[in-house]
């Protein structure tokens, strides 16, 4: 294949573009960030998790709470109408003796409802306590997940800049570069990552490896529009005055 040296040499602006765009790409796909954006989205769904068991805990002491209030309502209920039983007078001895023994059960009855709601009551305390806590390190690992996309969001706001810059300077030089030579460069770099680099100190700018004498001669005797390749890599060679030939 021939090209003009000068078109050739036209070739290491594009592999300069393409290789910053291959760098765009990658950054885009292993930017820090992401890694800490994951890692915020689980600690974000674990505590709102946390938050949602602790509401579900209190409902249910709420209820708890309700059923045992209700429950004492109705012994002291019991307890005030025995009470004014035996206040009017109107009972036999034997239904006296029995609401005295009634209300004795009562009173203990009461007592253990009392304690026992007690203990509800703190149980319900602590687990609010709990909540309020976690409430405070649900809003840290929101913000932090804010924080994290903010500056991936920036990130990438840079990294499109760079894409564009460096597209428009693309589809500006694509045209000058003859298509048969454009096909080979894009074939090359498709397969092997570099489409054509320098040859600098008789060694391959794209695969580093320093060319044997052979090579070097087949190089040296070739025209200057003839397009050499390396031999190890494929990559198309762009002989400079630095080649060393």
């Amino acid at each position: 294949m021939k090209a003009d040296p000068a078109v050739q040499r036209r070739l290491l602006e594009l592999a300069d573009i393409d290789a910053e765009l291959s760098r765009v790409e990658h950054r885009r796909r292993t930017l820090p960030e992401l890694a800490e954006i994951a890692t915020a989205e689980l600690s974000v769904r674990h505590k709102r998790d946390a938050q949602v068991a602790i509401q579900t805990t209190l409902t249910d002491l709420d209820r708890e709470v309700k059923r045992q209030e209700k429950e004492i309502d109705a012994v002291r209920a019991r307890e005030d109408r025995d009470r004014s039983l035996l206040t009017e007078g109107t009972v036999s001895a034997k239904q006296l003796t029995d609401l005295e023994h009634e209300l004795a059960t009562l009173q203990r009855r009461q007592s253990a409802l009392e304690d026992d709601l007690l203990e509800l009551m703190e149980r319900r305390e602590a687990v609010e306590l709990d909540g309020q806590r976690s409430g405070v390190e649900l809003a840290k690992a929101e913000e932090a997940l804010a924080d994290a996309q903010r500056r991936r969001d920036e990130a990438l706001a840079d990294l499109e800049t760079t894409q564009a810059r460096r597209d428009a300077e693309r589809a500006k030089l694509v045209p000058e570069i003859p298509e048969a030579l454009l096909r080979l460069y894009d074939r090359v770099r498709a397969s092997k990552g570099i489409g054509a680099a320098p040859l600098r100190a008789r060694r391959c700018g794209a695969c580093r490896l320093e060319l044997d004498r052979a090579a070097i001669s087949r190089i040296a005797s070739a025209p200057a529009d003839e397009v050499v390749t390396c031999e190890e890599c494929g990559a198309i060679l762009v002989r400079t005055p630095e080649s060393g030939l």
